[in-house]
Order: structure tokens, then C-alpha cells, then sequence
């Protein structure tokens, strides 16, 4: 039985939402000693889904309670980013029933225990500052109350998508962001015909936004790829974009050996891939 003036325990029960992870040194940071936590998880009011990593129980984990505990709570500058992004933004044929990987962007890895919490979906993190120059924020990207913590960056690198009955604020890489995101998985972890089929589905992309992530972008090869696939489907964004302004360097990128060469942005691409010219 919990006690009317156990203080602690009422104040986890404040601090910790159900279904959210904390870990250790968290919950050390805010007076909880190993064991007071132990007591708590013997008595069945914590429960720990690994080593080091506590909630309060409910129900079955899912991926997207891990990503939101890590930006809202645990200081994580870590977006749903890539593939992950765009198909839970619906810019897929199909939304696959159970997210096999989610993949995750930012300037600091996750915790080593989040790739051994029990759940089948895999974790692939990306160093967000290869590719771009500005950083994301250090602090957390959002709050369980909602809100972002930099609304300026936010209008161009991140939004927020609910999720769940309470929903909690999940931040995703705007589909702009997300594009070159996955176009700088070609062509060793994502494929041409993916990319193809997904910047095809663009067609609402917001010239600004683009313009502004091209400039920062580090990756000619990124670039180039860009206006490659968007020079096949012509959407209207491309006339509004200033190609004059975005760095695509010099000289020749082989990204498959035995393809073509595009000789507008001198890449070889796969034989039978559109739009070669």
C-alpha cells in the first residue's frame, strides 16, 4: 500500500508520467538514492526495462515513448529523421504496421541502453553535424506540455507530430530536412528507387524552408542528388529555388560504379534510373 505521506513517491508520480523512461542519473539529479529506487522497483511501482532505466508500469513500450522520454526529458537533441521521417509524415506508398528502424539525427549519440530495451525496432543514429552546419539546440526539443525550445530553428529543421492519448509531442525532421537526410544514406544504406519514388511524393515542400537547408548543407554530394531527383519530377518548389547560391563544388562524384553519368551535375547514377541526361 502506498503511504499518504510517502513525499518522494508523490513527487515521481509528478515528475515521471506513465509510459515515459528516465534513467539513473536522472532520477540522482533530482534526490533519488539506488536505494530508495530499489525499494520502489521490489514494491512494483517502478518497473525497469533494462539496467539503469526506470518507469513507472504500464502496459507494452513502444519506440515512439523511448524517442519522446529522450527529447522531452532526458535533454536529447535527437530528431526522427531520414525514411522514419518522411514515411510517418505520409510520404510513402504504405506506413509499415511495426517501424523496423527508426532513424534518429543529432549532434550527440543516445544512450548506450536504448538499443537494449525490449522492443524490435532498431535504433540507427546519424551525426547530424556531417551534414549540416547549424547545430541543433543542446537542451531538450520539447516539453510533455508541448512547445518547442527554439521556435526560429524549429520552422526549418524540426516539427512536432502528437503522439498517443495524451499527446505527447514526438519531433520529426521537416520533410525538407528529412529529404536530404535520406539522400545522404545513397547509395550504400538507402536506395535510388526509394529516393526516386520519395521525392516524387514532395510535391508540397516549401521553397524557403529548402533554400535555407541547401545553404547549410555540407554534402555536394547531397546537393546535387537534390536537384537531380527534383529536375525528374519538376515540381513547382525547384523554379523558386536559387540554384546561383548553393555550393555544388566542382568536378565529377562516381556514386555507382558502371552507372551513367548525369552530365548537368556530373554523377553517375544507376543505367536505369530516369531523367539521365
Amino acid at each position: 500500500m502506498v503511504r499518504p505521506n510517502d513525499r518522494p513517491l508523490n513527487r515521481l508520480e509528478r515528475e515521471v508520467p506513465e509510459g515515459i523512461l528516465v534513467d539513473a542519473a536522472w532520477l540522482k539529479k533530482r534526490g533519488y538514492s539506488r536505494q530508495l529506487l530499489s525499494h520502489y522497483v521490489s514494491a512494483g511501482w517502478l518497473i525497469q526495462p533494462t539496467r539503469g532505466v526506470y518507469c513507472r508500469p504500464r502496459g507494452s513500450l513502444s519506440w515512439q515513448q523511448v524517442v519522446i522520454s529522450l527529447q522531452a526529458l532526458l535533454d536529447y537533441p535527437l530528431l526522427v529523421g531520414g525514411r522514419t521521417a518522411l514515411e510517418l509524415q505520409g510520404h510513402a506508398h504504405y506506413l509499415p504496421h511495426e517501424q523496423k528502424e527508426v532513424h534518429l539525427y543529432g549532434p550527440k549519440p543516445p544512450p548506450t541502453w536504448l538499443h537494449k530495451l525490449p522492443l524490435k525496432t532498431r535504433f540507427i543514429y546519424h551525426n547530424d553535424r556531417k551534414l549540416f552546419h547549424t547545430a541543433l539546440p543542446m537542451k531538450g526539443l520539447t516539453q510533455l506540455e508541448g512547445g518547442k525550445t527554439d521556435t526560429g530553428t524549429a520552422q526549418d529543421s524540426w516539427t512536432i507530430q502528437s503522439w498517443g492519448q495524451w499527446n505527447w509531442p514526438l519531433a520529426l525532421s521537416t520533410p525538407e530536412r528529412a529529404a536530404l537526410e535520406l539522400l545522404d544514406e545513397l547509395p550504400n544504406h538507402e536506395s535510388f528507387h526509394q529516393a526516386h519514388v520519395l521525392i516524387q511524393s514532395l510535391f508540397n515542400l516549401s521553397p524557403r524552408r529548402l533554400q535555407k537547408l541547401l545553404a547549410d548543407c555540407r554534402s555536394v554530394k547531397v546537393k546535387r542528388l537534390f536537384f537531380f531527383f527534383a529536375d525528374q519530377h519538376n515540381h513547382a518548389w525547384l523554379k523558386r529555388l536559387d540554384m546561383k547560391t548553393i555550393d555544388l563544388g566542382k568536378g565529377k562524384r562516381m556514386l555507382v560504379k558502371g552507372g551513367k553519368l548525369d552530365k548537368t551535375y556530373q554523377i553517375t547514377v544507376p543505367e536505369d534510373i530516369d531523367g539521365v541526361r
